[in-house]
């Protein structure tokens, strides 16, 4: 059964590609509730996508947007959570990052993708100014 706000079905997978980021959820990284807090998955999410957009722009990079966070699921303390990006569209000097973030308890091999969210880069120049992207090597 699908959820119809996120698209997400109980059984989905995790993409097959190597995650961009893969961290443990800690005690330090919770919430009152212990919970982990919505900010700290924000941040994984965002140093994923930083890792495709500097690789993408071969250099520095800044995070200008951040597109539909849903928070799905909560991540417990001693998940294992990955992250995982792709690059869906380039500008001039803009890159759109699709980023999923899934969790898999401690001691299970079940996963459940918790939220996904498009991040906007843009590529920037030593003056701090946004630069165009570099041909795509290849």
């Amino acid at each position: 059964m699908s959820d119809p706000k996120t698209g997400t079905t109980q059984h989905e997978a995790p993409p097959t590609r190597v995650p961009a980021v893969r961290t443990i959820a800690m005690p330090a990284d919770t919430n009152p509730a212990g919970d982990i807090f919505g900010g700290w998955l924000m941040a994984q999410m965002d140093l994923a996508a930083g890792n495709v957009a500097a690789r993408r722009a071969r250099g520095r990079c800044a995070t200008v947007a951040v597109d539909a966070v849903t928070f799905v699921s909560p991540v417990q303390v001693g998940d294992e959570v990955s992250l995982y990006a792709e690059l869906v569209h380039t500008g001039r000097s803009s890159m759109k990052i699709r980023v999923e973030a899934w969790r898999r308890p401690r001691h299970s091999e079940e996963n459940q993708k918790v939220t996904e969210a498009i991040f906007t880069f843009v590529a920037l120049g030593e003056d701090g100014k946004s630069r165009p992207l570099p041909e795509p090597a290849g």
